[in-house]
């Protein structure tokens, strides 16, 4: 043991002679040419010198062997071989390293301008020089639904280029992007690496030249101050403010709702990202299955919803124009103002430069046909009140759009409803007490609340979901691990699961979600759905980004009615087991002052899914109707939201509709 000690504190002769190179590589930049010397001429005089002393036509005198020596290792280093005096020869040594300096020095300067270039360009540094292009600003998870709906929304109509600006790699975010996807062409997506905050790093994206901007919110705390920076910084690069392109933008709290507007422009829509999800949930625990009703509409996949010019249809009255398209569903006016009108009554007249809003599919241009004659009168139901009686909801969890769960549950409720509200132990109780000990001063809603851990079935069983008519799950605002944010939610989901299997009572669960692999993830049967966090609001972003004029659509939808799209039993609207055209459903809804946009489909043996909702089919469409079967429409609403309870969700109009108007909707004479 002590040999081994004294070995290890004697340091042998290869460690010392490491030591001694590390240290003289340390001193300066001529001492690594100093070692790099030597190690050429250890190498290059052996090999020189053997090569000539194997050479048989190699001189004989050791002079002049030694001369071939160096003049072979001349050669080989670049130096020049000259020969004769000993001065000479050194001279054209050192012009040799000159020389050689120099081209290095040459080659050096080139290959790290290069290297440079190469670098930016993997960086996203260069100036995207194109126009009619559409700039997306941020990165979250709504990019991928943004980027996909772009993509679709120009799907067969030429080349389109979407570019994305964000502080990340952008050659990351591009392979992102396109596996995610699927993008086959890649040249259609362009990104660049920078902070949209900054005017020089927005002119990368050249947003002047661009068709319209859509303004993300990432996922940090600062948000929505973000998002009014980068709005600012676009209002200094875009100058004036009135030209350039369509901005359409994201703010999660309400309270930044006014100065993102400000700071936008009058060219602009500002969406409200929290209020819009917190209202998709309360529709979804009152409609199973809308959410991907919902999905189906405002993706451009399929149909969605257009504004149609109808240009001699003046004085015409509505119901008659309802009537009046095979391929496309009515469900309103756009006056000329821009001031819509959805679900007016039937002997509302049409006026000169009035639009109609139409729901139809875009390889299906409106065709103008009279479809009065497949009403049949006798398969029609007879209209009646329905009795929607209190509900019941569970809700779990609590985050920043809970309060606005439970205000839209106390304006909207039926009298006698309630809801049960349970929030993890480590949730501050504060927080939830400051909503739910506010009283809607009309008894409509009564609500309680308790402590809990949602993802142990003890509590689930002490809670019995089976006495409601919905559970709401509210994902976790801060989980553990923020790259798997959906973690407790999908273990609750699971004890639900589990609950459902044990009681054999199925439950109507809708369960909110941070990003899409979850959804494929979640253990939910087959009355329950999946609200994605921000999904929504991307796809109203995408909607009003292709055509301004729905702007003032989607707010009336989604805001002022509180809720107008709506699943219906279709024994309300036909006699069940009579067959009946879409016609007929169409004229019951619109006798009841709705509009009838798509149905769903019960019957097991039946080739759509019964979560599938069959948007805009032709008005002679003839079918078995069953009882089971449900019917989309737009409705009334429920309640009207007034200023008072919240502030509305504004979605003003960019433009005249006339002037930016949805250009495939054009149609003759009606």
């Amino acid at each position: 043991m002590a040999d081994a000690g004294r070995r290890q504190e004697t340091p042998l002769l290869r460690d010392r002679a490491r030591y001694l190179f590390d240290r003289t590589l340390a001193r300066s930049t001529g001492a690594l040419l100093g070692w790099l010397a030597l190690g050429c001429l250890t190498l290059v005089v052996p090999v020189s010198a053997l090569m000539v002393w194997t050479d048989p036509q190699a001189p004989h005198s050791v002079t002049g062997r030694l001369t071939a020596v160096w003049r072979t290792s001349a050669e080989t280093m670049r130096l020049s071989g000259v020969t004769g005096a000993p001065l000479r020869m050194l001279l054209a040594a050192v012009l040799g390293l000159i020389a050689l300096l120099c081209v290095s020095t040459v080659v050096g300067v080139i290959t790290t301008g290069l290297g440079d270039r190469l670098a930016e360009l993997r960086r996203g540094r260069s100036t995207v020089l194109e126009s009619g292009h559409t700039v997306v600003l941020g990165w979250s998870e709504q990019a991928f639904t943004v980027v996909a709906e772009l993509f679709a929304a120009h799907s067969g109509r030429g080349r389109h280029v979407v570019t994305v600006l964000a502080d990340r790699d952008s050659a990351d975010m591009h392979t992102e992007l396109t596996a995610a996807l699927g993008i086959t062409d890649a040249s259609r997506l362009v990104c660049r690496t920078g902070d949209p905050t900054d005017p020089e790093a927005l002119a990368l994206v050249t947003p002047g030249a661009a068709r319209s901007v859509l303004i993300l919110p990432c996922d940090s705390a600062d948000a929505d101050a973000r998002v009014i920076r980068t709005l600012l910084a676009l209002r200094a690069l875009l100058r004036p403010p009135s030209s350039g392109p369509r901005l359409v933008a994201t703010v999660r709290d309400g309270h930044h709702l006014r100065a993102a507007r400000l700071a936008a422009g009058p060219r602009s829509t500002v969406l409200e990202a929290d209020r819009t999800t917190a209202r998709l949930i309360v529709q979804s625990a009152r409609q199973p299955g809308l959410p991907a009703a919902l999905r189906d509409l405002l993706d451009f996949s399929g149909a969605e919803f257009h504004t149609l010019d109808v240009s001699g249809a003046a004085d015409r009255p509505y119901e008659e124009l309802a009537l009046s398209f095979e391929d496309a569903c009515v469900v309103g006016i756009v006056r000329a103002d821009g001031t819509p009108h959805l679900t007016p009554p039937p002997d509302t007249v049409l006026r000169p430069g009035d639009r109609l809003v139409t729901v139809a599919h875009d390889d299906h241009p409106a065709t103008v046909a009279d479809c009065r004659g497949h009403i049949d009168a006798r398969a029609l139901a007879p209209a009646g009140e329905r009795a929607d009686g209190p509900a019941r909801t569970l809700m779990l969890g609590w985050n920043r759009r809970a309060p606005f769960v439970v205000d839209i549950l106390r304006r909207t409720s039926r009298p006698g409803s309630v809801l049960d509200v349970v929030t993890d132990p480590d949730t501050d109780p504060r927080a939830a007490a400051a909503h739910l000990s506010r009283s809607d001063g009309v008894g409509r809603l009564r609500v309680s609340h308790r402590t809990g851990d949602p993802t142990r079935f003890a509590t689930l069983r002490a809670l019995d979901p089976s006495r409601y008519d919905s559970v709401i799950v509210l994902r976790d605002e801060d989980p553990p691990d923020p790259g798997r944010p959906d973690d407790r939610t999908l273990l609750t989901l699971l004890m639900l699961r589990a609950y459902e299997e044990e009681t054999g009572h199925p439950l109507h669960v809708v369960a909110e979600l941070h990003d899409h692999g979850s959804r494929l993830l979640a253990p939910l049967g087959a009355t329950s759905d999946v609200v994605l966090r921000g999904e929504l609001t991307a796809l109203l972003m995408t909607q009003i980004s292709h055509n301004p004029a729905l702007g003032s659509v989607f707010e009336e939808i989604f805001t002022a009615r509180g809720g107008a799209l709506a699943l219906h039993p279709a024994g309300d609207y036909v006699h069940p087991g009579r067959e009946a055209s879409f016609a007929t459903v169409t004229a019951a809804a619109l006798a009841r002052g709705e509009a009838a946009i798509g149905y769903r489909i019960h019957d097991a043996g039946a080739n759509t899914s019964p979560q599938g909702v069959h948007l805009c089919p032709g008005q002679s469409e003839r079918r078995v109707w069953a009882t089971q079967d449900e019917v989309l429409v737009l409705t009334p609403g429920r309640t009207t939201i007034t200023p008072d309870d919240t502030e509305p969700l504004p979605l003003p109009l960019a433009r005249h509709p006339h002037q930016d108007g949805d250009p495939a909707a054009e149609v003759p004479h009606a």
